[in-house]
């Protein structure tokens, strides 16, 4: 029974001490500004809805935030997956791109901001749809497509990389019995590829979400954001509200985290074979 509690309990033991050690540190510097007690921080998550330095509320600035990764990673996601499907199956054409796509691979998403001011300057979706004054223009307005972007290049390369990698990993030996037994190309693609690269398919969109997650700060430090949770940190250091800063940090995580819970939860249940395949 002991070993039970002990082994229920355990995951919560780091996190206290920490709080323990954070809480002890901040009443020893005695600074809000170099290190806020744990108090004034939760202060700031417990009212999500009330504004923060003139910055809008917290919840706010976390929605607009959200509302921008989704847009570049599903931008991300419809273009890598069926790239990435096809250069795996297609070997002429993983030849004939993977040299090619390989060079921005290492290219790091902060590296695209001068290039990607240049061309896009502070333009929105609103701008290119050519929206006019109303409600629905000052919520694409917020989508700056220089943001869009560089929360796009962040998520592409994983998704598209595991997608090739799930797709060449399927056991040849499945694709060329289904022909045998006189399957269609099109039943082999959708009853046999795509099933079994779908693993791997799934955990590249899982990486690739938390990476464009991560390039969502850089992307709001861009001209042109006047919200998010990336624009919100960086004002707040400006103005030297640390406990605004961790609120945000903490909120990012938070966010990420329950994201990521969402994927470990659809590969739990739905590709609990691969697990047993091993």
């Amino acid at each position: 029974m002991r070993t039970r509690i002990f082994f229920l309990m355990a995951p919560a033991l780091v996190p206290v001490l920490f709080f323990i050690f954070w809480e002890g540190m901040a009443d020893a510097v005695n600074n809000s500004l170099i290190l806020p007690t744990l108090e004034e921080i939760g202060s700031l998550l417990a009212h999500p809805f009330t504004a923060v330095i003139g910055m809008g509320t917290l919840a706010g600035n976390i929605a607009i935030s959200l509302v921008r990764v989704l847009c570049g990673y599903a931008a991300a996601v419809l273009i890598g997956v069926p790239l990435g499907v096809a250069m795996g199956y297609y070997a002429g054409l993983h030849r004939l791109l993977n040299l090619f796509l390989g060079m921005f691979r290492p290219i790091p998403p902060l590296a695209w901001v001068p290039l990607v001011l240049a061309w896009f300057g502070v333009s929105s979706l609103a701008t290119v749809m050519g929206l006019p004054r109303s409600a629905l223009y000052y919520y694409c307005n917020n989508l700056k497509i220089s943001m869009l972007f560089i929360i796009f290049i962040g998520a592409l390369f994983p998704i598209l990389t595991s997608s090739v990698h799930g797709v060449q990993t399927v056991s040849r030996i499945l694709v060329d019995s289904a022909r045998v037994l006189g399957a269609s190309e099109k039943d082999i693609f959708l009853k046999i590829l795509l099933p079994a690269a779908a693993p791997s398919i799934v955990n590249g969109l899982r990486i690739g979400l938390g990476v464009a997650w991560m390039c969502l700060v850089s992307a709001e430090m861009l001209p042109g954001s006047l919200s998010g949770v990336g624009y919100l940190i960086t004002h707040a250091y400006t103005v030297g509200r640390t406990d605004v800063v961790i609120a945000g940090m903490i909120s990012i995580s938070v966010v990420g985290a329950l994201l990521d819970l969402g994927f470990q939860w659809v590969e739990r249940r739905k590709y609990a074979w691969k697990q047993l395949s091993r």
